[in-house]
């Protein structure tokens, strides 16, 4: 099943979505370290390339169930960095309009399910999703990501044996960060991958380099036209590293120094930066030119939300329950 190669264009887009990504979580690190920001912090530094290579594999109406992991999704999907910034300043111009001070958010309008803390809830509902765009027979997906630790948890395995069952048009996306908080991949499973497990279920599992965007839009672009053409789901791994603690109030001190500098090394804006070069798409005109506009936008994003009202406490009981 052939995939179109994205033009110098797109390749520029995804670029762009890396490093704002990347931008704004380094911004929302600083916020938190000066006492603005009530509540954890829950970053993907290090892990941009499955959050933003699976999201632009998607056409405009598929649907993401993303962890608190995938900012660059929720970006490609259109979530603005004034909402992200407002959002978790906890502002009542957030995406949950000051209920929340960090990832539990979503926007259905925009195609995005809203985040389940506990790891693994989020997939059932993915797998729900993928029922209804089935029962009114509509040619759409949806892309479920999750955690390593999440496949070791019983929600992962009712979603993926219902999803198959039913040939429902779901791509599981697995963020392969090593580490399940401080529970080392070593310490979950017996097998080498987790994309092992969907043999068992009678599924298509594919392990790709998930530092790699390029190597993430295809392997879920491929998953994702299966699951249109009525083949059912599929499990793409993506292997990568959580760069910092599960939250920034860990140290991550559990995880082996050695194993951080390894992939550093192959830190996914870096290596997707040489790429461009290479092919002579990016220049170091278009990367100033990028990161000057992410500079902007960023600084924009935070006097915004610093600029926001906090929520009206008499506004607190609205859209709790439908009517």
């Amino acid at each position: 099943m052939g995939i179109q190669q994205p033009a110098p264009a797109e390749l520029l887009n995804i670029y762009y979505y890396l490093k704002l990504t990347r931008g704004l979580e380094q911004r929302v690190i600083a916020l938190y370290r000066q006492g603005k920001i009530v509540g954890g912090v829950y970053l993907g530094t290090g892990e941009e390339a499955i959050a933003v290579g699976s999201a632009a594999a998607l056409q405009s109406d598929d649907v993401i169930a993303p962890t608190h992991r995938d900012l660059g999704a929720n970006l490609v999907k259109g979530i603005t960095p004034k909402e992200y910034m407002a959002q978790y300043l906890a502002r009542q111009t957030g995406l949950t309009r000051g209920r929340d001070g960090n990832v539990h958010f979503g926007d259905i309008t925009r195609g995005i399910i809203g985040f389940i803390s506990p790891m693994a809830d989020l997939l059932p509902v993915a797998t729900g999703v993928a029922l209804t765009f089935t029962l009114r027979h509509e040619r759409r997906v949806v892309a479920a990501l999750f955690g390593d630790g999440a496949s070791s948890r019983g929600d992962f395995h009712e979603a993926l044996n219902f999803a198959a069952v039913l040939k429902l048009p779901v791509v599981f996306i697995c963020h392969n960060n090593q580490y399940a908080y401080s529970t080392p991949l070593s310490r979950q499973m017996a097998i080498e991958h987790v994309a092992d497990r969907a043999k068992a279920y009678g599924m298509p599992g594919i392990t790709v380099d998930g530092n790699d965007v390029l190597a993430v839009r295809d392997a879920v672009a491929k998953a994702a036209a299966r699951a249109r053409a009525g083949e059912g789901p599929s499990l793409v791994e993506g292997k990568t590293m959580r760069m910092r603690g599960h939250a920034e109030h860990d140290d991550a001190s559990y995880v082996p120094p050695a194993l951080l500098e390894e992939w550093r090394a192959r830190d996914p804006i870096d290596r997707f930066a040489a790429y461009l070069r290479d092919r002579k798409v990016l220049d170091d005109a278009s990367a100033k030119a990028i990161d000057d506009r992410i500079t902007k936008e960023i600084e924009e994003a935070v006097l915004f939300a610093e600029s926001s009202p906090l929520p009206d406490t008499k506004q607190l009981l609205e859209g709790i329950y439908a009517a």
